[in-house]
């Protein structure tokens, strides 16, 4: 029996170009988490949405990776805002989606590029972590000591991943990590993954590489959350919580996604944006 339609599109594209294609579906009541599973596996995508409207005003979205379900994805929800905006024939939305962590709040607003979208990502927590070396993480990622840039963060804003300041671009873009040990380690650790970087002089951009084998992800062309979460850290550091950050270079799909962190009562929160593109053809999984 054939699935329900599947939406493809390019989220977090990079000057009309790239981007992390990314599965959209609207939800039938009728599946099953097996069958969301199942769906994931085989759109030939890292992240696929599912997004149920029939819940009152806010619509709600879940996601998947081959891996099994996550409790959010920053592009997952930008793609999902996206669509919505393009199925409803509107040029504008304000509203949220409500994911199984929390409700976003959501802005779309058609480009001539595509969609741009925005999310407020609520309160990072930020740490200091002296174990990612003990643990054999920096090792894992197919670094050294000397390669790293200042210390090691790990940051959540619901789910705690690591930051790498790395020296410069060249050693970023040579990275060649061992992803099986990776994904013990950050399994061991408690890590969605680990996400390096290297800030340009102005530090007002930056380049980036997300590893996340531990979810099924080796490598994800885009990373949202994880940009918000260098926002919030550079906001804590340095007290500039701009930037703009480019990904999916060595998987030749340019990627950009930029974010402002600001302080709060509550805490670090940051805004996080990028254009998706849904001009994609629909497809169906196999």
């Amino acid at each position: 029996m054939a699935g329900p339609p599947v939406a493809v599109v390019n989220a977090c594209t990079r000057d009309g170009r790239g981007g992390s294609p990314t599965a959209v579906v609207i939800d039938d009541a009728t599946l099953t988490d097996g069958d969301r599973h199942t769906i994931a596996r085989t759109t030939g995508t890292s992240h696929t949405a599912f997004i149920d409207t029939s819940t009152a005003d806010t619509p709600t979205v879940r996601f998947f990776t081959s891996a099994g379900e996550l409790t959010n994805c920053g592009h997952g929800i930008m793609a999902a805002q996206a669509v919505l905006l393009h199925r409803s024939g509107a040029a504008e939305q304000h509203g949220s989606l409500r994911t199984p962590g929390r409700i976003f709040a959501t802005t779309a607003i058609r480009r001539r590029d595509g969609v741009e979208v925005w999310f407020d990502q609520g309160v990072t927590t930020l740490s200091n972590q002296a174990d990612a070396t003990d643990g054999g993480i920096i090792a894992a990622l197919g670094l050294q000591q000397a390669d790293i840039a200042a210390g090691v963060r790990v940051a959540s804003p619901g789910t705690p991943r690591l930051l790498v300041p790395v020296r410069d671009h060249r050693t970023l873009l040579s990275m060649q990590p061992d992803f099986d040990r990776l994904a013990t380690a950050c399994r061991r650790l408690g890590y969605l993954g680990c996400f390096a970087y290297a800030l340009s002089p102005t530090a007002r951009t930056a380049a980036a590489r997300m590893f996340a084998p531990a979810i099924g992800v080796n490598e994800d062309i885009a990373n949202a959350n994880s940009v918000g979460c260098l926002a919030a850290h550079l906001l804590d550091t340095s007290g500039n919580g701009d930037i703009e950050v480019h990904q999916g270079d060595t998987l030749k799909r340019p990627s950009s996604i930029s974010a402002s962190a600001t302080r709060t009562g509550s805490g670090i929160v940051a805004r996080i944006g990028a254009v998706v593109d849904t001009s994609p053809r629909p497809a169906r999984p196999g």
